[in-house]
């Protein structure tokens, strides 16, 4: 370091010199000048400061007893020397609650402060009290009010007291020493934190005694432990007699009773009655109660020391046994759940335990311990006695395939049953369950054959698979009965098109290139089922400016109104053909609606409903119009009777239209309608039936017209050549004149429906 920077060093250190120069220079100084002040200060007179209170120790002890009134202290106000004082006292214990006239003052001459009763510390540990002094001669007060706090001195007035002063308490008897099983508490009203209120507890005596243990009880907690064991066979209830004394003097005490209850615990091994059992059993059923094993306990009856649990721990390896235990005797009940087999095993030894519900605890010189082994066993033997077997199917299902519509006389399967109690017993098989009748089962043999066509769709087949169970009975006495089962799986064919889901629709007339949906379904399983292809199966041109297909998705396609149509009812023809292209023509019957004021088809048809006439008003019409129906058919079976015979035809009751039905199980319908003979219908013959028509509408306009509740019957006299069915009438629209249908009105708008469906009027 350099002779600069040591000039530097000494420049920052030259002003803290100073300071502490400074600071030794202003003590010294100080204490020169506090030693002329006290110097000074003795050859100076003492001078007496103004206004000071002088006061007296106030001792108060409580519960004093006099006599009274009782000089407890004075006070002295240095103001006297230049007046007359008067000596006033007020507060609490004076003029104020808690206590009034407690204290006060001698005659207001001097600061003499009197007690007048005795006092209870506990009840007012101390009161605040306020002195004043004034001139005597104005009663002007001379100096500040001085507040003195008059305190009680306690003495050992108070014994501990215990909450109660018998107390019951319940413990198991499998509690371990030296833990707290209850805390006993007295308090003392005496001053806190004193020997006046310092409580001890002791046990003064426990009845019964009891020899190496017993109860005992922390002086300072008040906790009662137990030393040693318990034995609730020995003594069940035992009687403490606590004490609680304070320290102060002299002491003071007092008592409370404890009633302790000891609750049973397992320190007792539940015995079998025996070791040993033997039981025969029949096989071939489950057997409830085979037998009962009884155990004894000298632990409480109906507790969890008492009550048995058994388990079987050997010769059980299969499941066939079960024991539960009995609550009334607190035995063992030994069941069969499971048939035994003679045949497999004839005898056998079980292996059971049995234990408590509690767990076993020992007493071992004071101290509990827990043995690893806290129950007894005995052992079964159980011998099987021979029985009719009943015939055993190997396997006991089966699983078979055939194609869906197989006709009869396919050969499915062959159950395989034995008997066994030997191979001299004769099986033989009984078809109990096949609830559409498809196959037959070989009574000897078992083979299962189709005597039906079968069909995967039947609503006997749950997910492809349709089943069938045999019995197998045996020739024993009793009889015994097996039972099979043949799961037949029934692979799918195309055999079904599909099939629309509604095949009516509703739509507004002004919704046009709305898309209405068209759903369909196929019973058959892929790939014989969706996606489908929907198309418009017309002439070619007829249907295109009317009806439109959109989008189509999978099971369900978009049918669209290409222009505004009138309110009627249209018939759409669809073809509908699934992955494989086997399709059906089917029709949509779509019913377009004018929807006024933005009503569907569905709201209108209600409100026209709710137009209707009432009940009462509607049924006279109603009869009156069956009535009209029946004269109607009347008049024609007669009138096309006569006709026939004009032309000398007639038809047997035994021949005429036969509609011949054929269903499989998908109810496919094929109608064949065989004609015998086909009778021309002349001009002459339409006339008649058009002006017949005629009429009969012309009468019913005119019966809407009269009251309803007027009844008409309608007859025809004359002679009438009978008709066999209206179906022999055959005529085309060349005979019927050209205005046949407008000349009606518009009651013949359901019979142009009608007739529309059966190719007329195209």
């Amino acid at each position: 370091m350099g002779s600069r920077e040591h000039i530097l060093l000494l420049l920052l250190l030259l002003p803290v010199l100073l300071m502490q120069v400074n600071i030794v220079n202003s003590f010294q100084q100080d204490n020169d000048d506090l030693t002329n002040q006290i110097k000074g200060e003795r050859h100076r007179p003492l001078r007496r400061f103004k206004r000071r209170w002088i006061i007296t120790t106030l001792d108060l002890q409580e519960e004093d007893t006099g006599p009274f009134p009782k000089f407890v202290g004075e006070l002295f106000n240095n103001m006297s020397e230049n007046m007359t004082l008067m000596y006033l006292i007020s507060g609490p214990g004076v003029d104020e609650l808690p206590e009034v006239g407690l204290f006060s003052v001698e005659d207001n001459e001097n600061g003499r402060i009197y007690v007048h009763r005795p006092v209870d510390r506990e009840t007012t540990p101390s009161f605040v009290v306020r002195f004043d002094v004034a001139d005597r001669a104005t009663g002007k007060i001379v100096d500040k009010s001085l507040f003195f706090n008059i305190r009680i001195s306690d003495i050992n007035d108070h014994a501990p007291q215990f909450l109660k002063e018998e107390v019951n308490i319940t413990i198991k008897e499998n509690q371990e020493a030296g833990r707290p099983v209850f805390q006993m508490l007295a308090v003392d009203l005496d001053q806190k934190n004193t020997p006046n209120s310092e409580v001890l507890y002791s046990l003064i005596s426990q009845t019964p005694s009891q020899k190496g243990g017993g109860f005992q009880v922390d002086a300072l907690s008040g906790d009662i432990r137990l030393s040693g064991c318990l034995d609730y066979e020995t003594a069940p209830l035992y009687m403490l007699l606590i004490g609680a004394r304070d320290c102060g003097e002299p002491p003071l005490s007092s008592t409370s009773t404890v009633h302790v209850h000891v609750q049973d615990s397992n320190n007792h091994r539940p015995a079998f009655t025996q070791d040993s059992y033997k039981v025969k059993i029949p096989e071939g059923r489950p057997i409830h109660g085979v037998l009962c094993l009884l155990v004894r306990d000298q632990d409480s009856p109906s507790t969890s020391s008492w009550r048995a649990k058994f388990n079987i721990t050997r010769g059980n390896e299969k499941g066939h046994f079960d024991i539960v235990t009995d609550p009334e005797t607190n035995g063992g009940i030994l069941s069969v759940i499971k048939p035994l087999d003679y045949e497999t095993l004839p005898s056998r030894t079980l292996v059971i335990s049995v234990q408590n519900e509690e767990p076993l605890f020992l007493c071992e010189g004071g101290e509990l311990e827990w043995p690893a082994e806290s129950g007894a066993s005995a052992t079964v033997t159980v011998e099987v006695t021979d029985a009719n077997d009943s015939p055993a199917f190997h396997p006991s299902t089966v699983i078979v395939s055939g194609e869906d519509g197989a006709g009869p006389g396919l050969l499915l399967g062959i159950f395989n049953a034995t008997d066994p109690d030997g191979m001299s017993s004769h099986v033989s098989y009984k078809l109990v369950h096949d609830p559409a009748h498809w196959v037959t089962v070989d009574e000897d043999s078992g083979v299962v054959t189709t005597k039906r066509q079968i069909d995967r769709e039947s609503p006997h087949v749950e997910d492809s698979f349709y089943t069938i169970v045999v019995h197998a009975i045996d020739d024993g006495f009793p009889p015994q009965t097996g039972t099979g089962t043949m799961m037949l799986f029934l692979s799918d064919i195309n055999d079904n098109a599909p099939v629309l889901r509604y095949p009516h629709l509703e739509v507004c007339e002004s919704a046009v290139g709305e898309p209405l949906l068209i759903e369909a379904d196929d019973p058959d399983l892929e790939p014989y089922s969706s996606p489908f292809s929907f198309e418009l199966d017309a002439v070619p041109g007829s249907m295109g400016d009317t009806w439109t297909l959109g989008k189509s998705w999978g099971r369900s396609a978009e049918l669209l109104m290409a222009r505004r149509l009138l309110p009627g009812n249209y018939s759409v023809p669809l073809r509908i053909a699934d992955q494989q292209g086997l399709s059906r023509k089917q029709t949509v019957h779509v019913q377009v609606c004018s929807c006024p004021g933005g009503l569907t088809c569905a709201q209108l048809e209600a409100v026209h409903a709710r137009a209707v006439l009432p009940m009462g008003v509607l049924v006279p019409g109603c009869v009156a119009l069956v009535i009209l129906a029946a004269a109607l058919l009347s008049l024609l079976q007669c009138h096309f009777a006569n006709e026939s015979k004009r032309h000398h035809v007639s038809i047997p009751h035994e021949d005429g239209i036969q509609t011949l039905m054929t269903y499989n199980e998908e109810s496919k319908v094929i109608p064949t309608q065989v004609m015998k003979e086909m009778l021309p219908l002349t001009a002459r013959t339409a006339g008649q039936l058009y002006r017949a028509l005629g009429k009969t509408l012309s009468d019913i306009e005119e019966l809407e017209d009269q009251p309803l509740d007027l009844l008409h019957v309608y007859s025809e006299e004359g002679a009438y050549e009978r008709a066999e069915t209206l179906s022999s009438l055959s005529f085309t629209d060349q005979d019927l004149p050209p205005d046949l249908l407008e000349s009606l009105g518009s009651k013949s708008a359901p019979l142009e429906a009608i007739y529309s469906k059966s190719g007329g009027f195209a």
